[in-house]
């Protein structure tokens, strides 16, 4: 059970946490008395609020565990996402799209952003369109952020995963079904501050384990040959250095499964993440959004990049500490370093030693396979004076996805609890608990807004959209959103870096389908409603197309493209890379192209109403015939 897991302080410390986080809903909750205050916090939140929220909004489990366990696999090519991160999404948004959407947000009275792309294209169907957008597939996002923050829990607990799942759920649906905007962001706040503690704590001690910056990533360099021959066939060349580029040929896998979808899916489909643009609106002047700047990079640096670092560096803990493996060599990787492949043993009850087969089931067939891992053998006594038939047992200590006994997203809580001292897995527990908590708020209350005010409101008829319905559809959204949130979480979980799947899946899709709209609505007084719809629906559709029938592990856990490839996953099986293209990179330029090309061929607004999205008429610009 959980309660023989923990000891008293750890209960009062968790129960001060969540006393706290009640407190602060509760206060958004009792400022919040209109649907101003409820939907874009009063338009009067701080700077540093508002960028603590922004910033705890963006970075989850998703990005801590989820993606740090991507790390511990792939290596520190994340960090380009770090890069993006900061660069696109707090230096481009805030200091280029941050204004921009603040000054047409008050101009438009708009309090979401679905109602910011309706009123400015004058478009119920654009607005009703990306809220429903937002409301089916919010729920995706929010299931790989709870994946996150519940295999913590039951790595750490060790209580059962779907009941961790469950509760975790229900403590976020309870604050932000009764707290508002206002509400999520004092919490948010709150929550951002422990995180950015919890990270600086986990780099410092991981580098004091490993003996310091330049001993850890060398020690990491040196592990490059005991990269698993899966990952080296599709261009992994050790967590230090880039994956092979080009395209043709499976050796670039990688590449574009880091790149494509990792870095660019997550790294641009941030620009058109509807929780995220919604706190443009909550400041009061374009100059509380530059002070936001500073302290949102430094907080997105501080939160992916230790996440990535210290996912890449637990390969070199793993191999210099981790439980030492038996086996015998099957293969040698570099005599003088004690780098080798075992085939991993196990002591009978007898006292006699087996060997490990894994089971695997391809095309209907069960098959077995030698259980292997990569090793760097002990300094102390490479080897055992015991045998395993005729040969001579080896021990050795491994890399971080096998004690993790495969799960990516297990890597992090992994490391956490081996690692760490006792007490930082409570101080950790918090901040993932934190990170789920600010960014799951605010996915649901942008879900419910969405449901409510976008879809609603838009759709029933005047005399049903009263605003006290409205908020009882916005709760109701919120609960069944969870469910179906929770659902995913049962179904999905374990699965191959799933949370970062997930995640990339519902950034590209905003990015695809909002992204033209959004940015050509801002800055493009020529772009057309037209042009808007247009290129909304053929960015959904090419994503929705490529992720059904194309990419490899989506479409293939899907399902669909079965049926028309005797049993292949993607239409383009045998097109190397293709299956591997992440839906972005199709989807976002068709858009593009359509909003440009449809905007051109289409009637431009009425001057009228450019002046009041804009706030000025163009010069020399005359009313639009």
């Amino acid at each position: 059970m959980i309660f023989a897991q923990v000891g008293l302080l750890d209960i009062l410390v968790v129960l001060l946490y969540f006393f706290a986080t009640a407190y602060l809903g509760w206060l958004g909750f009792r400022g919040t008395k209109s649907a101003t205050d409820y939907l874009v916090a009063g338009r009067k939140a701080h700077p540093v609020i508002m960028a603590l929220s922004y910033g705890a909004t963006f970075i989850s489990t998703s990005a801590i565990v989820g993606f740090g366990g991507v790390a511990g696999l792939f290596g520190m090519d994340l960090l380009w996402l770090t890069f993006c991160n900061i660069f696109i999404g707090i230096f481009i948004a805030f200091v280029f799209l941050g204004g921009p959407t603040r000054r047409m947000g008050h101009a438009l009275d708009a309090h979401s952003f679905p109602e910011l792309l309706g009123r400015r294209y004058q478009s119920n169907f654009v607005q009703v369109f990306a809220g429903l957008v937002i409301v089916l597939f919010m729920p995706l996002y929010g299931a790989a952020v709870l994946i996150g923050g519940t295999e913590f829990l039951q790595s750490t607990f060790k209580i059962d995963y779907d009941l961790a799942l469950l509760i975790f759920a229900l403590v976020v649906a309870v604050y932000v079904i009764f707290g508002g905007l206002k509400g999520v962001m004092y919490t948010d706040a709150f929550q951002g501050a422990i995180m950015f503690v919890g990270m600086m704590v986990l780099i410092g001690f991981t580098y004091v384990k490993l003996g310091g910056v330049t001993a850890g990533h060398q020690a990491l360099t040196d592990l490059a040959p005991l990269t698993p021959g899966k990952l080296k066939a599709i261009g992994h060349q050790g967590w230090t250095a880039m994956p092979q580029f080009g395209f043709g040929d499976l050796k670039y896998d990688l590449w574009w499964i880091v790149i494509s979808t990792i870095v660019m899916g997550v790294g641009i489909g941030v620009l058109a993440q509807p929780q995220l643009a919604v706190r443009f609106m909550t400041v009061k002047s374009k100059r509380e959004l530059n002070r936001a700047v500073g302290v949102g990079g430094v907080f997105i640096l501080a939160m992916t990049g230790v996440a990535f670092v210290v996912g890449s560096l637990s390969n070199a803990y793993f191999t210099q500490h981790g439980a030492l493996l038996t086996g015998k060599v099957v293969k040698m990787l570099d005599e003088a370093k004690g780098q080798a492949v075992l085939h991993l043993a196990r002591k009978t009850e007898s006292g006699a030693w087996e060997l490990l087969m894994d089971q695997t089931v391809a095309e209907g067939k069960t098959n077995l396979a030698p259980k292997v891992a990569p090793v760097v053998l002990d300094k102390k006594q490479p080897y055992l004076d015991q045998t395993v038939g005729a040969d001579k047992l080896a021990q050795g200590r491994s890399i971080s996805i096998v004690y993790a006994k495969g799960v990516t997203e297990q890597i992090i809580p992994t490391y956490i609890n081996t690692a760490m001292p006792k007490w930082f897995n409570l101080v950790f527990m918090l901040t993932l608990l934190a990170a789920a908590m600010s960014t799951l708020s605010s996915q649901f209350h942008t879900l419910g807004t969405a449901a409510g005010r976008d879809v609603f409101e838009q759709v029933a008829r005047r005399d049903q959209a009263a605003p006290d319905r409205t908020v009882y559809i916005v709760r109701i959204a919120i609960f069944l959103g969870f469910v179906v949130a929770v659902v995913l979480g049962h179904f999905f979980a374990k699965k191959d870096y799933i949370v970062a799947r997930f995640t990339a899946i519902f950034f590209g899709l905003c990015a695809t389908t909002f992204l033209p709209a959004f940015v050509g609505g801002l800055f493009w007084r020529r772009m057309t409603k037209a042009g808007a719809i247009a290129s909304m629906l053929v960015g959904f559709s090419a994503s929705a197309f490529w992720l059904l029938l194309v990419k490899e592990k989506e479409a293939g856990a899907i399902g669909l493209v079965q049926s028309l490839t005797a049993g292949k996953n993607s239409i383009l099986w045998n097109h190397p890379n293709w299956p591997s293209v992440d839906p972005l990179f199709i989807g976002l330029p068709l858009s593009i192209l359509t909003a440009v090309v449809v905007s051109l061929l289409t009637r431009p607004p009425e001057e009228s109403h450019l002046a009041k999205c804009f706030g000025q008429p163009a010069s020399g610009a005359g009313q639009a015939k």
